[in-house]
C-alpha cells in the first residue's frame, strides 16, 4: 500500500453481510469521486465462521440492484490490520468490543462505529443475516451509503 493512501477496514461478525456491503459502498463512492489513488479499502470478520465464502446472496442481490460491484471473500481480522489501516469500522457495539479485544498495544488504527456517521438513523447497523428476504439488507445498504458519504466528506 502506498504511504500517501488513507485506509479503511469495515468489520462485522462474519464478513458476508454488513462489512462487505460497507466496503463495496465505500469503494463505489471513492471511485465516483476519482479518489481511488487516495484510498485502500477492505473488510474483515471478528470470527472465522465464513472464511473464504462470498457475501450472502441477499447482500449481493441488493448491491446489484444499486449497480454496485461486490468482489470479496470473507476473511478474519488479523493483527497486521491494526497496523495497516488508519480506520477500522465496526457495525455494532459487539463488533467494536471484539475489535478492541483483538487490538495489539501498537494499534495505529482509529476504531470507530460506522453508524456514528449516520445523521438520520440509529448508530447500530443491525445484522440482517437471520432476517427473511432482502429488506434488512436494503436497510444496511441505505445506512452504509449515508455513513460512508459522511465519513468520506469528512476525510477528503
Amino acid at each position: 500500500m502506498a504511504e500517501n493512501k488513507k485506509s479503511a477496514l469495515f468489520v462485522c461478525l462474519g464478513n458476508i453481510c454488513r462489512s462487505p456491503m460497507a466496503e463495496a459502498v465505500f469503494t463505489h463512492l471513492v471511485k465516483e469521486r476519482n479518489l481511488t489513488d487516495k484510498w485502500f479499502i477492505d473488510s474483515a470478520a471478528t470470527s472465522d465462521y465464513h472464511t473464504g465464502e462470498s457475501p450472502d446472496s441477499r447482500a449481493r442481490s441488493v448491491m446489484e440492484g444499486h449497480a454496485i460491484q461486490m468482489n470479496h471473500r470473507a476473511r478474519p481480522l488479523v493483527a497486521n490490520d491494526f497496523r495497516k489501516f488508519d480506520f477500522i469500522f465496526g457495525m455494532d457495539k459487539s463488533n467494536i468490543r471484539d475489535i478492541k479485544c483483538q487490538a495489539p498495544k501498537n494499534c495505529k488504527a482509529k476504531i470507530l462505529l460506522l453508524g456514528d456517521y449516520d445523521s438520520e438513523g440509529p448508530c447500530i447497523i443491525q445484522d440482517p443475516y437471520y432476517g427473511v428476504g432482502d429488506e434488512g439488507f436494503e436497510k444496511v445498504y441505505e445506512q452504509c451509503m449515508r455513513c460512508c458519504k459522511a465519513f468520506l466528506d469528512k476525510e477528503s
